[in-house]
């Protein structure tokens, strides 16, 4: 009986090609198939799933099966999936990003949205995230990722859904394990800052430095705290069904059309 070949892996990130936290992924892939590499150039952090329309994207390949793309992570993703690689790929791994990304952050992530866009593409997958009060030395959670990447691989991903992983390290918490949980509520401040340029001109920045996070050790925001890595499921299907019945006084019917007919 032949050999059965080896899956295809895709990885990307939304901090850029150059971001080492990638290289956990690429090194946690490449033990179960043959992983590809198609990430942004430059840094692409909080552009959510936004994909490019309105411009050309440029394809610049870097090395050995892996490719710079001057779009958002999901154009990485649609482009990988669709254009750069031999074939559809089995898991599609995004991250391992910068910071974390827990409750409402999953809005905002491109990490985030590079998974959703392998969900959509109807292929399993997950978002990775390092949570640090330190200097993210990304090297300290590369058995966690591997260990996460195995179970992924080993057990698969319910169609449709997306995993949301974050990984404290020993700055946070002593690890304490993995945990699902729910995506927790996680507030930030709404400051906006006034600031002028060189040339005299106004610019606005986005604070948003203080952060609020829910506590409840069933939230992710909770559980990092406390040393726990935790998978959220998510999914792109932002569809309220259980809200229906409540706003049903939307239903109107149009009136009857009058149609006058000459005697």
């Amino acid at each position: 009986m032949p050999d059965r070949p080896e899956p295809l892996i895709l990885v990307t990130n939304d901090d850029g090609i150059l971001s080492p936290g990638i290289e956990l992924l690429v090194d946690a892939a490449k033990r179960h198939g043959e992983t590809w590499v198609v990430a942004p150039e430059t840094e692409n952090s909080g552009v959510s799933h936004a994909i490019t329309l309105t411009r050309p994207l440029r394809v610049n390949q870097v090395g050995e099966r892996r490719f710079a793309l001057s779009g958002t992570p999901v154009d990485c993703v649609f482009i990988g999936i669709n254009h750069i690689l031999p074939a559809r790929p089995a898991f599609v791994f995004s991250g391992v990003n910068r910071g974390p990304n827990l409750g409402f952050d999953v809005i905002y992530s491109g990490t985030v949205g590079a998974a959703m866009e392998g969900t959509i593409q109807r292929v399993q997958s997950a978002a990775f995230s390092m949570v640090s009060r330190g200097d993210f030395r990304f090297e300290d959670i590369a058995a966690q990722v591997n260990e996460m990447v195995d179970r992924i691989v080993d057990n698969g991903i319910p169609d449709g859904i997306t995993l949301n992983v974050n990984i404290p390290d020993a700055t946070v918490s002593e690890f304490k394990g993995f945990k699902v949980t729910r995506l927790g509520n996680r507030q930030y401040s709404s400051e906006v800052l006034r600031r002028q340029d060189p040339r005299g001109g106004t610019y606005l920045w986005v604070g948003g430095s203080r952060v609020t996070n829910e506590t409840s050790p069933e939230a992710d925001t909770g559980a990092v705290a406390n040393g726990w890595a935790t998978i959220s499921p998510v999914t792109p299907d932002l569809m309220a069904r259980e809200a229906m019945d409540r706003v049903a006084w939307a239903n109107v019917a149009a009136p009857a059309r009058v149609v006058a007919v000459d005697e």
